[in-house]
């Protein structure tokens, strides 16, 4: 096997962030399908033990994987290259429709953003359907009823408690932990409310770094469990943005290509404009790259640890559960009854007619856009 030159890494990796929309299962495929089918860099059982162990990691798994990919085949390098060149064409198309739905856009538009964030809710309630089965597949016994209630708290945390979510997270895994492993595994998982409490008060470009660093180093799932992680902070907080617009940029992060964590480039881009986005993107992506690395030759043993293991059997169920938690203050968020009405309209077409989810945000855009034109009431 002839690894690629750099350049080829950057071509490839940059059209699979072109072309990567449906989030991460799409990414993963796309990577597989070069990787280990057309090429040959990778044998079919190293990628799939990589997927295993970058699920093990907080942040965005698929990203992860573009950046692992990468650096199996060119190391350091090659992961700066491979991520950047994944990351990056998204980063820019979503940077620009910030700049178009947050500004003073047209009626239109405004209307399109207002169709789409109606069925932001819709959405993460069905992410969190499809992982469920296979979460609970995963446990037997007694163990279930821990699951239930890890479940059961990330949905609370989310729905109540916003960007305390976090600490819900690592309590579970922690809780998980003590009960698998006995007391000797105990760990210190109490000084995190004081380390959330001291960084968020600070206000200001540190409070948009922290609500970066949340969503690429403490979120355990990845996806729709950012969502809880950034809402407070944007919105009730620090009021960077309004929670229509918040919605909005939920909205851009699933209809753009690339990884979902690219929707704190839009609320940094409310709090500081192109800077602002960048450095919120930067904040929240370095820990995939410093992940793949710096610890790259160890994902493997990553699998086999048993503490890691029992405590993403906690984090793993409560993260799901901030998934769906989060639909309640995003529903909460909709100002006008014609976006309800496209909130039930986009939870059959996602939940009971299967309908894809870039596709049904589309169709709620056009929708918004037509109700506004004919009258109806911006958000």
């Amino acid at each position: 096997m002839t690894p690629p030159t750099l350049g080829v890494v950057a071509r490839e990796w940059g059209r699979i962030g072109c072309l990567g929309f449906g989030g991460p299962p799409a990414h993963i495929a796309m990577l597989r399908r070069l990787c280990v089918e057309r090429e040959g860099w990778i044998d079919d059982e190293e990628f799939q033990d990589a997927i295993a162990a970058t699920g093990l990691l907080p942040g965005p798994s698929s990203t992860q994987m573009a950046i692992f990919s990468a650096w199996r085949l060119q190391g350091i390098r090659g992961a700066l290259v491979g991520g950047l060149a994944f990351i990056v064409p998204g980063l820019i198309l979503i940077i620009a429709l910030a700049a178009l739905f947050l500004g003073s856009p047209p009626r239109w538009i405004a209307g399109a953003g207002a169709g789409a964030g109606s069925v932001v809710a819709a959405v993460a309630v069905h992410a969190a359907a499809g992982l469920l089965p296979a979460s609970l597949r995963r446990v037997r016994g007694a163990a279930r009823i821990r699951w239930a209630l890890y479940v059961a708290a990330g949905t609370a945390a989310a729905a109540l408690v916003g960007t305390w979510v976090v600490v819900v997270l690592l309590a579970c895994g922690a809780a998980e932990v003590v009960f698998a492993l006995g007391t000797r595994a105990r760990i210190a998982a109490h000084a995190w409310p004081t380390v959330v409490a001291a960084a968020g008060a600070t206000g200001g470009v540190l409070a948009l770094c922290w609500t970066a660093l949340k969503v690429g180093a403490l979120s355990y799932g990845g996806g729709f469990v950012i969502i809880p992680l950034m809402q407070e902070d944007a919105v009730d907080r620090y009021g960077w943005m309004t929670a229509p617009e918040f919605l909005n940029a939920v909205a851009l992060g699933q209809v753009t290509p690339g990884p979902v964590v690219h929707t704190v480039a839009v609320v940094g881009y409310a709090a500081h404009g192109v800077g602002g986005a960048l450095l919120a993107a930067a904040v929240a992506f370095a820990p995939s790259f410093c992940f793949v690395i710096f610890g790259g030759r160890q994902l493997d043993a990553l699998r086999h640890d048993a503490r890691v293991r029992a405590f993403l059997d906690g984090a793993g169920p409560a993260a799901i559960g901030a998934i769906g938690g989060s639909a309640i203050p995003l529903a909460l968020a909709l100002d006008e009854r014609w976006q309800v009405a496209l909130l039930a309209a986009g939870t059959v077409a996602l939940l009971v007619l299967r309908a894809g989810v870039v596709q049904t945000l589309l169709a709620a855009g056009a929708a918004g856009t037509v109700a506004v034109l004919a009258g109806a009431p911006l958000p």
